[in-house]
C-alpha cells in the first residue's frame, strides 16, 4: 500500500516530505514546489478536481495538459480531469483530451461505465481511480463491487480512500491528515522528544499499516487515539 501525501502548501511542509511519497495537485501548485520534488520518493499528479467540486475553483482543461504533460517520466502516474458530480460524459471527453492521464470512477457514475474505463487504462499506464462523492462513510460495499470488475493488472488508486485501507485490491490512496496528525503526536507527552519528521515517519507507517495488523480487538489500546486526546 502507498499513501501518498497531499497538500504540501509551505517550504516547511515540502521538506518534511522528503524521501516520502507525495501528491501534487494541480489547483494549487505553485513554482517553488520544482526545487522539492526532485526530494520526494513518489509523486502522484492531481488534476484538482475535488478542489474544483469543492471550492469551486475552476480548473483549465487545456491549461492542466500543458502543466501535466511535463510530468511524464517524473511522476509514478498522472490523474484526469475527472467530473466528480456525475457528469461522465465531460470526464471521458476529457481523458481523450490528455491521453497520459488515467481516469477515475466516482460513485455518481453508472457501473455500466467501469468496463470501459478499464480499456482506457489498460491501453495507457494501468491505473484507475476510485472515488467517493462525500460523506465517503459507509460505502464498502459499493467500492467492493466496482472493484470486482477491475482485473488484477490494473493498479487502483482511492482518492482519499484512507479509512478503505483494510481492502486489499486498493493499491494506493491520499492523505491530507498526515500534517495535523504528526503535530499531535509531535505535541503529545509521550513524544515530545521527537522530531517533527520523527513524528510523521511514525505516522506514514500507521497509514500503510492501518487495518492490515490482525489483533485481537478486545485487547487492542489505540495508542493514536489516546494521544490525539
Amino acid at each position: 500500500m502507498i499513501v501518498y501525501l497531499a497538500g504540501a502548501n509551505n517550504q516547511q511542509q515540502a521538506e518534511h516530505l522528503a524521501g516520502l511519497p507525495a501528491l501534487l495537485s494541480f489547483a494549487y501548485f505553485s513554482n517553488w514546489m520544482y526545487q522539492y520534488q526532485p526530494t520526494f520518493k513518489r509523486i502522484l499528479i492531481d488534476s484538482g478536481a475535488f478542489s474544483e467540486l469543492n471550492d469551486s475553483k475552476k480548473i483549465d482543461l487545456m491549461a492542466y495538459r500543458d502543466w501535466s504533460e511535463r510530468w511524464i517520466g517524473h511522476a509514478d502516474a498522472i490523474a484526469g480531469l475527472d467530473d466528480i458530480k456525475g457528469n461522465y460524459r465531460r470526464s471521458l471527453l476529457n481523458y481523450k483530451t490528455i491521453p497520459w492521464s488515467f481516469p477515475t470512477w466516482h460513485d455518481s457514475d453508472p457501473l455500466e461505465l467501469l468496463p470501459e474505463l478499464v480499456a482506457m487504462a489498460r491501453e495507457r499506464n494501468r491505473w484507475i481511480g476510485i472515488g467517493l462523492v462525500p460523506p465517503r462513510q459507509g460505502k464498502e460495499r459499493l467500492i467492493r463491487k466496482a472493484l470486482e470488475l477491475v482485473p488484477d493488472d490494473i493498479h487502483v488508486h482511492g482518492w482519499a480512500l484512507r479509512a478503505y485501507t483494510h481492502i486489499r485490491r486498493i493499491d494506493s490512496v491520499d492523505s491530507t491528515n498526515w500534517w495535523r496528525d504528526a503535530m499531535k503526536l509531535r505535541n503529545s507527552a509521550l513524544t515530545k522528544h521527537l522530531t517533527y519528521g520523527e513524528c510523521l515517519e511514525i505516522v506514514v507507517k500507521r497509514y500503510v499499516r492501518w487495518n492490515r495488523t490482525i489483533v485481537d480487538r478486545k485487547d487492542e489500546i489505540d495508542l493514536f487515539t489516546k494521544l490525539a486526546g
